[in-house]
């Protein structure tokens, strides 16, 4: 399971398209109906995408057995540098994802109309 998990592209890329998907749609029940909110959703959407491929990608080495003083031993400014870049470089797979899901949005509006 390991593996195919963190050694094949499948399984990284799906939660990462879940996750593109999943996350516009958590914030629309909070945000409230309007073109303006909507635009704040596909920004939110954006950084807390970013932050959480990140993150994801700190876990898979986490998960390959490397230790965080190992992971961070470069300089902690290093490790988030590398970690950001490796969050934009998936965006090739959320990013979108998450803009038809924020494009479908408005198909859900009751109050306000596009």
């Amino acid at each position: 399971m390991s593996a195919l998990f963190s050694d094949a592209l499948f399984l990284p890329a799906l939660m990462l398209a879940i996750l593109g998907f999943a996350v516009p749609r958590f914030l629309a029940r909070v945000l409230p109906e309007g073109v303006g909110p909507l635009m704040l959703n596909a920004f939110l959407s954006t950084v807390l995408l970013f932050a959480l491929s990140a993150s994801f990608f700190f876990g898979l080495y986490l998960w390959q057995g490397l230790s965080v003083a190992e992971i961070v031993a470069p300089g902690a400014a290093s490790s988030i540098a590398f970690f950001g870049r490796l969050g934009l470089i998936a965006a090739i797979i959320w990013a979108p994802i998450m803009l038809l899901s924020v494009a479908g949005l408005p198909r859900k509006w009751v109050k306000e109309t596009w």
